[in-house]
């Protein structure tokens, strides 16, 4: 949004402006991280039944119709897939410790609760660690 006509923005509202987008950015990727590594529903599959389930798939491809082969060499293909996922762990310390230090900043700016945060999924020992409490 452009200043009105004649009007220049002083150096300490571009300093905040620039904050904003700073500590916004933040916590975009936090929560971005948040939701793509959310558990999924249901059994957790462990790499051991993968494994396993790749040998059933083996053993029933020999007997199975052509549909039934296409079927399972697809689900053969998703759980390599998923199995080849499971060698890369993943770490959120780091954009955690960057949404710690701006968390409460931005949630006093942008009027957030205690309760918006836990409802999006940011977990309770997070907002601990950045300064916000049940009360904000």
């Amino acid at each position: 949004m452009a200043p009105a006509k004649g009007r220049e923005l002083s150096p300490k509202h571009k300093a905040a402006m620039a904050e904003g987008r700073a500590q916004s950015r933040v916590v975009s990727k936090y929560l971005e991280a948040l939701e793509t590594h959310k558990p999924k529903r249901g059994r957790r599959r462990t790499p051991e039944s993968m494994k396993a389930k790749l040998k059933n798939i083996d053993a029933e491809l020999t007997d199975a119709s052509p549909i039934k082969q296409l079927e399972l060499i697809q689900e053969q293909i998703d759980i390599e897939k998923a199995l080849a996922g499971t060698d890369t762990a993943f770490d959120i310390t780091e954009l955690e410790d960057e949404f710690v230090s701006i968390a409460a900043a931005y949630g006093t700016s942008k009027g957030i609760t205690y309760a918006a945060w836990r409802k999006i999924g940011v977990a309770p020992s997070v907002l601990k660690k950045a300064g916000i409490g049940r009360s904000a």
